[in-house]
């Protein structure tokens, strides 16, 4: 506990990084010169103390050059668990808070994101000893390491899967974050290594377009991001969709490709969707003959009286899904249980 509160100037404002899931992480500098991140538990979170513990039972175990890794654990006075230290941050930041740090981001460094993002995905799904579902993939998990290369972070929603052989699973409540939560999981509970797909399938088109999944809460075809992609690959204008910021410098045949599969991964139905192993194979070959998307789940279309009030922006959102006339309320607020694989 010393050695943190030394090497993080006594957890000082100055030391902040930012909140994380159960609270505050801070820099740090240990006596050898290694740079580290520490995140402290708040101490009013009992909430925060089973993420905690989930997310070091997990990280502990893991180890690939797309996740995040695990220098050590103090459990002396407070929980700390040291991460290694990522100068870049997080890719929320970069991408939508940090117009300076956003120019970075040419479209060669996204595709790398991408790439590395689905790496870590497949690592997770079929290549490590366990087989997690990480239940909240979103920009402000993805942190960046001096060089851009992405690492999944934040575990404490995550979950095992007992039996590789079932298709899905059910869970007690539904957690993670609105936006990024499957349908299925969003109304059934059911989840699977095709949920995490669907938030990858999000998350691309938010690295593909620059724009915050929060922007299209409103009416019309940018009620939601999701139904704006869909709207312009419909009309055989998907590259209309790519981030301006690029200026036109981006490679036609990748951007295209990238919108396709994320399209491919916000299909309603699960069984529709590609696994993590296809995503690969899928960014990385561009002979790979993949099927044309179909509406994503949430889409959400305007209403005939939409249409003959668009001057005025009057315009009532309707969600379409195969269930007609579902809705969700989603409350992410959960504690999850660890489970050993079988």
């Amino acid at each position: 506990m010393e050695t943190l509160k030394v090497a993080t100037n006594n957890f000082s404002d100055a030391n902040k990084l930012g909140e994380g899931g159960f609270g505050p992480v801070y820099k740090g500098v240990l006596s050898d010169g290694q740079e580290v991140a520490v995140k402290r538990l708040a101490r009013s979170s009992q909430q925060g103390f089973a993420e905690l513990r989930n997310e070091v039972a997990f990280v502990a175990k893991l180890q690939h050059r797309n996740l995040v890794r695990l220098i050590g654990f103090c459990s002396a006075e407070e929980k700390l668990p040291v991460y290694e230290f990522l100068p870049n941050t997080s890719l929320d930041k970069i991408l939508f808070a940090d117009p300076t740090k956003c120019g970075q981001l040419n479209w060669e460094r996204r595709y790398k994101i991408i790439e590395g993002i689905a790496r870590g995905l497949l690592y997770l799904h079929e290549d490590s000893r366990l087989r997690i579902i990480h239940r909240d993939l979103k920009p402000g998990n993805i942190l960046l390491d001096q060089h851009m290369n992405p690492k999944i972070s934040d575990f404490g929603l995550s979950k095992l899967l007992v039996d590789q052989d079932r298709s899905k699973e059910s869970a007690s409540r539904i957690v993670g974050t609105n936006g990024y939560i499957a349908p299925g999981y969003a109304l059934h509970r059911h989840f699977s290594d095709k949920s995490d797909v669907y938030s990858f399938g999000v998350l691309v088109l938010e690295i593909i377009t620059g724009r915050r999944i929060s922007e299209f809460r409103g009416s019309g075809h940018r009620a939601n991001l999701q139904s704006y992609a869909w709207k312009y690959w419909n009309k055989g204008k998907a590259l209309h969709i790519v981030d301006q910021n690029l200026c036109g410098r981006f490679q036609r045949e990748e951007a295209f490709r990238c919108i396709r599969m994320a399209l491919l991964c916000v299909q309603e139905n699960p069984s529709k969707r590609p696994t993590t192993a296809s995503v690969v194979l899928m960014l990385s070959s561009s002979s790979m003959t993949t099927p044309s998307p179909s509406a994503p789940g949430f889409l959400i279309e305007r209403s005939r009286t939409a249409d003959s009030n668009e001057s005025t922006g009057n315009s009532s959102p309707e969600i379409k899904n195969d269930r007609e006339g579902s809705s969700i309320s989603i409350n992410v607020v959960s504690i999850t249980a660890m489970e050993p694989r079988q």
